[in-house]
This record gives structure tokens, sequence and C-alpha cells, in this order.
């Protein structure tokens, strides 16, 4: 039974990732995406490796063909410049998870400090991607501050408003999830004291 209601979980947020990448808010300079909001929910609401488990699924049906990245699908888009942004998504889905339920019932601090050392993750894999690609597959070279004005300090201001939105959304929708984590880690035996 637990089993299903995961798999539910995971199938839901694939699909709400899936959504997210075509939600496009237009903003000056560069328009963003709701995608991030949806790894970071996962990682919140569905725990480390549930959360990672539910990108990785969305990450896995773009390469197989499906069109739901946000400029198509299929294993070609590895040679995209911004596919390790969703390496990174997987990576800090966990990571989110994984710091923001080290508590039984995280604060909303706990769960903002998550959501940007996530952000700094997915940034990380997408900016080391995107450098190696224009640099040694593209005939399009970049250089490093060009990189971090195009691909970091023009791009996160969304995101990192996302962080605080996925961090309040998370705080009030714990308390009503079926799924509760402290019974998802298996307790400790009692040893019976020797003799």
């Amino acid at each position: 039974m637990r089993n299903a209601k995961n798999m539910a979980l995971c199938g839901v947020f694939t699909a709400l990732i899936a959504i997210g990448a075509f939600i496009r808010i237009p903003v000056p300079v560069v328009p963003f995406t709701l995608q991030y909001l949806f790894t970071m929910l996962a990682g919140l609401l569905l725990g480390a490796k549930l959360g990672a488990a539910a990108v990785a699924l969305y990450v896995g049906m773009g390469l197989i063909g499906f069109p739901i990245f946000t400029q198509g699908g299929g294993f070609g888009y590895v040679f995209n410049p911004s596919f390790g942004y969703l390496v990174g998504f997987i990576v800090g889905a966990y990571a989110t998870g994984k710091i923001a339920h080290t508590e039984e019932s995280p604060r909303f601090g706990r769960l903002l400090a998550a959501n940007l050392i996530g952000l700094f993750i997915v940034y990380a894999f997408g900016m080391v991607h995107c450098y190696l690609i224009h640099n040694l597959y593209m005939s399009d070279p970049m250089g490093v501050w060009t990189l971090f004005l195009y691909c970091f300090v023009l791009a996160v201001p969304g995101d990192f408003v996302l962080c605080f939105v996925a961090a309040a959304v998370a705080k009030r929708v714990m308390p009503r999830m079926e799924v509760r984590f402290s019974a998802q880690r298996t307790p400790q035996k009692v040893r019976s004291p020797q003799r």
C-alpha cells in the first residue's frame, strides 16, 4: 500500500515538473519557468529519495523522447547547454529533501535553507555543463564572466524568490500530508540487557 502511494506521489510530481517547464513568467531580460518550484517541492514534500526519483523520472522521460523539456526532448538534449540544470534538479531535490528532513517537523528557516542550498547545487551543475558544451562541443566559446552574467546573475533572482515560495507552501502542506516521514524511519531495535 505504501509503495503504491509513493509511486502515485512520484508520478504527480513528475507531471507537475513537466507542466512547470511550460509555465513561463515573462520578466525583463531572462524569463523563467515554475519548473524549479516543483523540483524543490518534490524534495521538501516527498523526501530526499522519492523527491529525487520524481525528478529523475521526469528527466528520463524527456531523454527517451517525450517533448517535456522547455525545448523538446530526446537523448540529443544532453548536448543542450541547459541540460546541466536538469541534472542539477535531481541532485538538488535530493539535497533539499535530506536537509529539510533532518528535523521531524522542519521550521520555515530550515526549509528555506534547504531550498537555497538546492538552488546553489542546481546552478553549479547548470553553469559547469553550459560552459563545457559551449567551449568543448559548440563552436561558440563562452568566457567565465559571460557565463556568470547570463547563467547566474540574470537568471537567479526569480528562482531565489521561488525558494521562499516553496518554503512557505511546504510549511503549510506538510502537516496535511498523509505521508509522515517519521513513520518511514526504521525504529531501532531494543536490545535486551546482557547477563
